[in-house]
C-alpha cells in the first residue's frame, strides 16, 4: 500500500475542481470495468476449465490404454476399446507410466496418432501427477500446456488422458482484447463527455470566478469603485448557485460600503478645500494686522511686542499650513497641474542653494548627470517637493550632517534621490511617514516653526499626480528618500 501511495502522490494532479472531477470520473469508471473485466475473465476461464475437465471425464482413460498394443493401430477396430480411439479429439494427449516412467505418449492430430517424446522435465511432471481422477493442468514442453487426468490402469500402470488448454486461453485472451478495446473507448469517451458535463456544471461557479477575478483587479483604496456586474443567476436549490448568490449579495454589500465611504471622502475633501478657502482671507488678514502694530511710531512695552511678533509668526505659520492643505485637498479632487518641460537639474541646484543658505551647519553634496534631466510636469510643484525633502532632511538631522541630493536618467525616469547621514527615521514611524500630520519628534517640529507634519504627504501627491512614485529606505545612518518621474 505505501508504494501504490508513493505512485499516486508521485502522478500530476489537476488544479482545477473541473479537471479534479473529470479525472476523479474516469478513475471511479477505470477502477470498476477493471473490476468487471477480470471477474469476467476470471469466470469465462473458469467456465472453459470445468467444460474441459467434463471431456476428460467423458473420454475417459481408453486412448491411453489403447498405446499399450502399439503393434496395433486404434483404427483396425470399431467396437473395441481400442477403436474407441477415433473419436478422440484432436490434439488430445494419452500416456502410459509404469513404474514411475513414461513408457508410451502419443497425441492425436488430424492425420492421425503421433508418437511423442517427452523431456526428462516433462516426464517428470507427468510422474507427479496424484492418481485421483481429478484435473491437473500442466506445462509439457515438448507440447503445449495440458488439462490432464490420471487413473489406474488394470495391469497396475497408470493411464494419463490429456486435453490442450489452447482454446481456453485463446478465448481468454481474445475476451481481455475485446474487454480492453471496449472499456477504453468507454473511457475516452466517459472523459470527454463527462468533462463538457462537468464544465456545464461548474458554469456558473467559472463566473463567479471571473467576477472575483475582476473586483481583486480594482482599485478600492480610494476614491469612486465601480464594481463589474453580479455573477448570473442559477438555481439556488443547487451548492453552486448558493456561493453564487451569496457572492452577489456579498458584492452588494461591498458596493454600498464603498459608495459611503466615497461619499464621506468627497464630504470630507469639499470641507477641507472649503476651510483652507475660507481660512486664507481671516489669516492673512489677522498677519496683516499683527505687521502693521508691529511698525507703530510710538512706544510700545516690550511685551506687547513680542505677543504681535508671535502673532505674525503664527499667523504666517497657519497661513503656509492653509495653503498646503489646499493643495492637497485640489490633488485629491483630481485637479490637473501645469504640463510643461521642466529643467530638474536647474530645480535642484536652486533647491540646494537655497537649502545651504537655510541650514549652513549641513554639509550638502550634489551629484548630477553631465546633461541635463528634463520631465514633464509643473515646475512650482516639483520645486515644491524638492524643497520640502531638503527642509525635511535638514529639520530632522542634527548640525553637521552630510546631505547627498543626486539626480539621474535610469529606464525611462528620472531619479532623485535625496540621501543623509543622519540618526533615520524611527520604525514605528516609517510606515506612515507619507500620511498627512505624521511628525516624528513633536517638540523638534514645533520649535523649528515648521508645519503639521504635510511636507512629505506633499511630496507623494505630487509625485504620483505626475504619474510617479516616491519610497523610504531608513535605518539609522542612512536615511534615502527617492522620487521616480517619467521622464
Amino acid at each position: 500500500m505505501s508504494a501504490v501511495r508513493r505512485w499516486a502522490r508521485g502522478l500530476p494532479r489537476p488544479h482545477t475542481l473541473r479537471g479534479r472531477l473529470t479525472v476523479g470520473l474516469v478513475v471511479l469508471l477505470a477502477v470498476s470495468c477493471a473490476a468487471v473485466g477480470v471477474a469476467v475473465v476470471i469466470e469465462l476461464n473458469g467456465f472453459l476449465t470445468r467444460r474441459l475437465d467434463e471431456q476428460l471425464t467423458e473420454a475417459g482413460p481408453r486412448f491411453p490404454a489403447s498405446l499399450e498394443h502399439s503393434g496395433v493401430l486404434p483404427d483396425d477396430h470399431d467396437g473395441d476399446e481400442r477403436g474407441d480411439t477415433r473419436r478422440q479429439a484432436t490434439g488430445t494427449f494419452g500416456a502410459r507410466l509404469l513404474d514411475g516412467a513414461v513408457t508410451h505418449a502419443a497425441v492425436v492430430r488430424t492425420t492421425g496418432t503421433l508418437n511423442v517424446k517427452l523431456s526428462a522435465r516433462d516426464e517428470g511432471e507427468l510422474a507427479a501427477i496424484p492418481v485421483d481422477g481429478t484435473a491437473h493442468s500442466v506445462d509439457l514442453s515438448s507440447l503445449d500446456d495440458y488439462r490432464v487426468v490420471a487413473s489406474r490402469g488394470i495391469d497396475g500402470d497408470v493411464l494419463i488422458t490429456g486435453l490442450p488448454l489452447e482454446p481456453v486461453e485463446a478465448a481468454v485472451h481474445r475476451l481481455e482484447l475485446v474487454a480492453g478495446i471496449v472499456f477504453g473507448a468507454a473511457l475516452a469517451i466517459t472523459g470527454v463527455a463527462g468533462g463538457l458535463w462537468v464544465r456545464w456544471s461548474l458554469r456558473p461557479l467559472s463566473q463567479v470566478a471571473a467576477t472575483a477575478t475582476q473586483v481583486s483587479e480594482l482599485p478600492l483604496v480610494s476614491g469612486e469603485v465601480t464594481l463589474p456586474s453580479r455573477a448570473p443567476e442559477s438555481d439556488p436549490r443547487s451548492e453552486v448557485g448558493r456561493v453564487a448568490g451569496a457572492f452577489d449579495r456579498m458584492l452588494g454589500h461591498v458596493e454600498d460600503a464603498l459608495t459611503k465611504r466615497h461619499a464621506s471622502e468627497e464630504r470630507l475633501r469639499r470641507f477641507a478645500a472649503d476651510a483652507s478657502h475660507e481660512l486664507r482671507t481671516p489669516v492673512a488678514s489677522v498677519r496683516g494686522h499683527a505687521e502693521l502694530a508691529l511698525l507703530h511710531p510710538g512706544p510700545v512695552p516690550p511685551e506687547v511686542t513680542r505677543a504681535l511678533e508671535r502673532i505674525a509668526a503664527e499667523s504666517a505659520r497657519m497661513g503656509e499650513m492653509v495653503d498646503e492643505m489646499l493643495l492637497l485637498a485640489r490633488l485629491d479632487a483630481g485637479r490637473a497641474l501645469q504640463r510643461q518641460p521642466v529643467d530638474l537639474t536647474r530645480l535642484v541646484l536652486d533647491a540646494v542653494t537655497d537649502a545651504r543658505a537655510a541650514g549652513p551647519d549641513h554639509r550638502w553634496t550634489l551629484e548630477l548627470p553631465e546633461e541635463p534631466v528634463t520631465v514633464t510636469g509643473d515646475e512650482h510643484r516639483l520645486h515644491q517637493v524638492l524643497a520640502n525633502l531638503l527642509a525635511n532632511a535638514r529639520i530632522h538631522t542634527p548640525e553637521g550632517t552630510q546631505v547627498t541630493v543626486s539626480l539621474e536618467f535610469d529606464s525611462g525616469a528620472a531619479v532623485l534621490t535625496v540621501h543623509d547621514d543622519g540618526p533615520g527615521v524611527p520604525e514605528d514611524v516609517a510606515p506612515g511617514v507619507f500620511e498627512r500630520f505624521t511628525r516624528a519628534d513633536r517638540r523638534r517640529t514645533e520649535d523649528a516653526g515648521s508645519g503639521a507634519g504635510l511636507g512629505l504627504s506633499i511630496v507623494a501627491a505630487v509625485s504620483e499626480a505626475h504619474g510617479g512614485s516616491v519610497s523610504l529606505e531608513s535605518s539609522p545612518g542612512s536615511t534615502t528618500f527617492t522620487v521616480k518621474l517619467p521622464a
